[in-house]
């Protein structure tokens, strides 16, 4: 595992974003939680974040959205997707785009710990059933 390691959480729902703060704490990761896109893009901690967690469905800008974002201002930031809501395009098109996985509410902690050494060390496989 890697201490070091920033995860930024984006996630609009306060009870859901704290949650991932703590349990990526628990996990021994550096942590920064954002209620919105918006507010991670113009956070410093942007160009620190080692990983990406965010919701699909937010206002103003999706999860999707912001990776796609990113993707064309240069950061390629890897990125865990999670919806309360799953729809397999979505789900096809995050994937196929790049996203390391793409995550069902509530998340499964052992699918979530795959997903993030997946995200820190690009030699292991993508998830493809996420």
């Amino acid at each position: 595992m890697l201490k070091a390691s920033l995860v930024s959480v984006v996630e609009d729902d306060q009870f859901f974003r704290e949650s991932m703060r703590r349990l990526m704490k628990s996990l021994g990761y550096s942590v920064e939680t954002f209620p919105s896109a918006a507010d991670f893009i113009a956070s410093r901690r942007l160009v620190e974040t080692a990983c990406l967690i965010a919701d699909v469905h937010m206002p103003a800008m999706t999860g999707l959205e912001l990776y796609r974002h990113l993707i064309d201002a240069g950061y390629a930031i890897p990125t865990i997707l999670v919806t309360a809501y799953p729809d397999d395009d979505v789900r096809a098109r995050a994937l196929k785009d790049g996203v390391v996985c793409y995550l069902r509410k509530p998340v499964d902690e052992k699918h979530l710990m795959r997903c993030l050494r997946a995200a820190f060390h690009s030699d292991e496989p993508r998830e493809e059933n996420s």
